[in-house]
């Protein structure tokens, strides 16, 4: 099947029914709104991250069958033993998604290196160790490996520096699988997430730059959507083993305009730091959502550095 750009509902059709998917970043948001789409379409769903109970609630609301396993994306050695856990107990799988993600917001300056160096790993190292331990799986059936990108892929924002760059570094990194893999029959999609409903995106609004950023966007640009909303358009990539996937649809729109964005984000963002606004803002460094929180204090060494 012939890769395609989508987001729209028009054409819309389900995800192979009975085939096994994995997704990265289950236990919640995103992640765990897509496993119940997906195991509602009929297919089999293989739930991975780091908090096991989350998982399993996750996975006591689906229809089909599944599978659970707490998994550390950095870890390569992990996810290699997952992918055989996966093909053991539910066979191979034809769709992966890398949907694990945290995000700290805050100055570069006043975030703890290797805090920094966490989201880059999770969000950039840990895509990279998923497509790794499944393309074997995926090249015998001729899968579909989907990473979820984001809008900070398209314009990078101040004060959310590690999040730009691993997201902006997974786009990278999917285009350049893609042409790696696309002779084996493996297709590979970017997902483009906009502004969902999740506990990461809750606390982007205490962020003053970014409260800013999107105080600036049209009303239909700032309209925050539900992960079930999301994952549908997800689930819809999937079926259709697409190149792209623009959640909400209209961001296809802004691939032209990827040039102009730059400019735009420097110009509020020296409005939002300029003397008067910098009280608070210039020294706060927060990890955004329940998620990020697990996954930091699973990784930090004793004694580490405990961002709020």
């Amino acid at each position: 099947m012939p890769s395609v750009t989508t987001g729209g509902r028009r054409g819309r059709r389900r995800p192979p029914r009975g085939r096994v998917a994995v997704v990265t970043g289950a236990a919640r948001g995103i992640g765990a709104a897509l496993t119940r789409n997906l195991s509602e379409a009929g297919m089999v769903v293989a739930l991975l991250g780091r908090e096991e109970a989350s998982l399993r609630a996750t996975a006591r609301t689906l229809p089909n069958r599944s599978l659970c396993i707490e998994a550390d994306v950095t870890d390569a050695a992990a996810l290699e033993d997952a992918a055989r856990q996966v093909e053991d107990v539910l066979g191979p799988a034809s769709a992966v998604v890398a949907n694990a993600g945290i995000a700290v917001g805050g100055p570069f300056a006043h975030t703890p290196a290797d805090l920094w160096q966490r989201v880059v790993d999770v969000n950039l190292t840990g895509s990279a160790n998923t497509a790794r331990a499944f393309l074997p799986q995926l090249t015998r059936t001729r899968g579909y490996f989907l990473q979820v990108a984001s809008t900070a892929a398209l314009g990078s924002a101040p004060m959310m520096s590690a999040y730009c760059a691993s997201k902006a570094g997974v786009e990278s990194f999917a285009l350049a699988l893609r042409s790696e893999v696309e002779p084996d029959g493996v297709a590979v999609g970017i997902a483009y997430v906009h502004w969902t409903g999740t506990d990461m995106t809750s606390g982007v609004d205490d962020l003053p730059v970014l409260r800013a950023l999107r105080r600036h966007q049209p009303g239909f640009a700032r309209r925050v959507r539900p992960p079930e909303e999301v994952a549908g358009w997800l689930a819809d990539g999937i079926a259709h083993r697409s190149a792209a996937v623009y959640a909400p649809p209209w961001l296809r729109w802004c691939q032209p305009l990827r040039p102009l964005f730059p400019p735009i984000v420097a110009r509020i963002a020296r409005r939002e730091l300029s003397v008067p606004h910098r009280d608070g803002l210039t020294t706060e460094v927060d990890l955004l959502g329940a998620g990020g929180l697990a996954d930091w204090r699973a990784h930090r060494s004793p004694g580490g550095p405990e961002p709020r």
